[in-house]
């Protein structure tokens, strides 16, 4: 039997669920951002919806360049799925295509996005290269701005910012890069089981959400084992609040929890 919901979470680890979530998100926009001290838009490839139609709604409601960054890694396939859900997006060709091919025809056919304004890169297939081959392709197309709107899965928000940052150390005129997940994720306990609060549509599965928010304080960690200069130096030092870490630990500390994810093959 295929299981459709996933049962709702006690209160502690709710909150918990909730602050990782805001944090790792990473807005520096207490609204709609004004893209008239930005130079580009940059989304990076990704399958959340949402974030997807905001950075297509920025782009269309401005003269900026959208630069589109996404080519075929382990993820791309639940873009193709939650492209194939859409009910308008589904008409979009996906199999065997890269992200940024996908997202450009979003872009293009469905907010009028200008063909001139739309720069995407298909090569890279990971967080790391999505900022090396935009770096690379905004050098080749002369897109020199002093600050970038970079749009990103909410999940991956704050390594994103981290990993640009990293690939532009040390130079002078690196852009200021500026978050912008389009929406920040909250779930909430409906009467039987986990869900989001608000509009859900084109969102994760709940437990694909609750395993990518635990996979990414490792990933931030400035340790052996992290992503940071004194680990694998992937990504720029980020500060993990200690709030932040507690509320990591007490969603690894929910047995409950974890043994779910596990059941569903998500740890």
């Amino acid at each position: 039997m295929m299981i459709t919901t996933f049962p709702t979470l006690d209160g502690e680890t709710l909150n918990a669920v909730n602050t990782l979530g805001r944090w790792l998100a990473q807005d520096d926009y207490s609204a709609e951002p004004n893209v008239g001290r930005a130079g580009a838009i940059i989304l990076a490839g990704n399958a959340a919806i949402p974030t997807i139609d905001a950075a297509c709604r920025l782009a269309a409601g401005s003269s900026l360049p959208l630069v589109i960054s996404g080519g075929i890694g382990h993820s791309t396939t639940f873009l193709y799925s939650a492209i194939a859900q859409h009910p308008r997006y589904n008409t979009i060709p996906t199999t065997g295509r890269s992200e940024a091919a996908i997202l450009a025809d979003i872009a293009r056919e469905f907010w009028n996005v200008p063909q001139e304004r739309l720069h995407t890169e298909t090569r890279s297939t990971n967080c790391g290269e999505n900022a090396q081959c935009t770096r690379e392709l905004m050098a080749q197309s002369g897109i020199t701005p002093t600050s970038a709107i970079v749009i990103q899965d909410p999940t991956m928000m704050r390594r994103t910012l981290a990993t640009f940052a990293r690939v532009w150390r040390g130079e002078a005129m690196a852009p200021r890069w500026i978050g912008y997940p389009g929406f920040v994720p909250e779930v909430v306990n409906g009467k039987r089981s986990l869900s989001y609060a608000g509009n859900s549509d084109g969102l994760w599965l709940p437990e694909r959400y609750l395993a990518l928010l635990l996979g990414e304080i490792p990933r931030l960690r400035d340790d052996e084992q992290g992503y940071g200069p004194n680990g694998r130096d992937f990504i720029e030092h980020v500060d993990i609040p200690l709030q932040v870490e507690a509320a990591w630990q007490a969603m690894i500390d929910d047995s409950r929890l974890t043994g779910l994810l596990r059941q569903r093959s998500m740890l």
